[in-house]
């Protein structure tokens, strides 16, 4: 190894090329060149681009033959893409976690779903990317991994070592581990240490030393309060809901179906169970319920989520209303657990907003981030008894109902990583899904750390030899 942290011996290099057009966070693929091997680590859609757009570069795979593909965890800007992917890969191998393997189908025929409402919506010509009959073809190649599982790669000249590592995050989300002769790499995906009530946080190997950390950076702008947990976050998101009940309100919380959901399903019943919050109707709809019963199946053999459908009865779920009139309020009052988290426009959370905005005993509680550029981040950027603009609606209203943010994230905070990578003494740091500034934070903090340390943010499509 040379003293910047590069390998270099012939036909010994690792190299990795952002496969992500657009930077920061978006439509999430690496390749990663190792000797003889080389992979690609997901391949999502970018969630504020449509189309062709949205899609990561994969022209570059074409002179490659791609080994095999590992798919960190489920969220479309990690696998939105990977049918088309794994089109132009007809030989690699595709390798994820269990629970992974078991939500993946659903979430991708989902995707062609909402590709062809789109298409109709938006006029987007080449949509769906992807058919169902793709989505098909493509689930007898994906191959689940056991946490802790190291699966071991022969090529003619050499080997390659592959261990998954439970990442928090979402059920099914891994970080993982590669090894080849005398090198050693970690990436640690989407990442929570923090127990979720559905879910155990991360659990990674501190004790381990690695050459390269390739680390996610989402939450590198984001400062925790001191003495704010996920704990005093959920006991204070419970009061703010029966608060607004006791007033006469709705409460509306915007949620991803995927894990944010089935959380807050779980909170709420056991709050109604002994007595934090009265018993009234609760309101759920859409994907995440499906997914739900995912989760009392992947629980049932695995035991890596704890999720019953019994939460589901036990809540006595109830669909909202489909006839919603912007500034109307709904005909009954209560929770009300919609899609999507960020109230992307045309989406349940969305409509629901816009009857409910202009009460003021009503109230909206984002559980988790939220981009600017959303409505949702929009709606949070703005100041109480100001103008807020439901654009897909046509509708503006004064914002008058409680509008609030709880410390739920499904990501690390950024301490919490930079503890991980210190601990592995690494030689090079690769920054990865964060926008300009949150790697820039990660930059500076390991400038400012007790040990030599080359950090890269890889410009898009641009292969960087570590």
């Amino acid at each position: 190894m040379s003293e910047d942290g590069a390998f270099r011996s012939e036909n010994r290099y690792m190299r990795i090329t952002d496969l992500n057009k657009e930077g920061g966070i978006g439509s999430n693929s690496l390749l990663v060149e190792a000797g003889s091997f080389t992979f690609v680590v997901d391949a999502g859609l970018h969630p504020k681009l449509a189309g062709n757009q949205a899609v990561p570069d994969f022209s570059v795979l074409e002179s490659r033959e791609v080994d095999f593909v590992i798919v960190t965890h489920c969220h479309l800007d990690h696998i939105g893409s990977l049918p088309l992917l794994l089109q132009k890969c007809p030989n690699a191998r595709v390798l994820m976690s269990l629970p992974t393997q078991m939500l993946i189908e659903r979430m991708l025929h989902n995707s062609c779903n909402v590709m062809k409402r789109q298409k109709q919506e938006q006029s987007i010509p080449e949509y769906p990317l992807f058919t169902h009959e793709d989505v098909d073809s493509v689930a007898p190649r994906f191959e689940a991994m056991k946490y802790m599982q190291t699966l071991t790669l022969r090529s003619d000249e050499e080997e390659l070592k592959v261990t998954l590592h439970q990442a928090g995050h979402v059920a099914g989300a891994g970080g993982f581990e590669i090894e080849q002769a005398d090198r050693s790499m970690f990436f640690t995906g989407d990442v929570l240490f923090d127990d979720q009530r559905t879910l155990d946080g991360a659990s990674f190997p501190y004790s381990k030393r690695f050459d390269t950390m390739v680390i996610e950076t989402t939450r590198g702008e984001t400062i925790r309060p001191k003495g704010k947990t996920r704990a005093s976050e959920v006991a204070r998101l419970l009061s703010s809901i029966r608060a607004t009940l006791e007033r006469g309100g709705s409460a509306l919380i915007p949620v991803f179906a995927l894990g944010r959901m089935q959380e807050l399903l779980t909170v709420l019943n056991e709050a109604r169970k002994d007595g934090r919050l009265p018993r009234c109707p609760v309101f759920g709809a859409g994907l995440g319920l499906d997914i739900a019963d995912y989760f009392d199946q992947i629980s049932k053999r695995s035991g890596l989520v704890a999720y019953s459908r019994k939460t589901t009865k036990e809540l006595r779920l109830r669909r909202p209303p489909r006839k919603l009139t912007p500034g109307k309020e709904p005909p009954e009052q209560g929770i009300y657990i919609l899609s999507s988290g960020m109230l992307v426009a045309r989406t349940p959370s969305y409509q629901l907003a816009s009857t409910l905005l202009a009460h003021g005993r009503n109230s909206i509680f984002f559980v988790g981030y939220c981009d600017p550029d959303t409505p949702g981040g929009a709606l949070l950027a703005t100041p109480p008894g100001k103008t807020f603009l439901f654009e897909a609606l046509d509708y503006q209203c004064q914002v008058r109902a409680q509008i609030d943010r709880f410390e739920l994230s499904g990501h690390a905070d950024r301490e919490e990583i930079l503890e991980f990578a210190l601990a592995a003494q690494p030689k090079t740091i690769v920054l990865t899904h964060g926008d300009p500034g949150a790697r820039d934070w990660f930059a500076d903090a390991f400038a400012q750390a007790d040990l030599e340390v080359r950090v890269i943010d890889p410009k898009p499509l641009e292969t960087v030899e570590l």
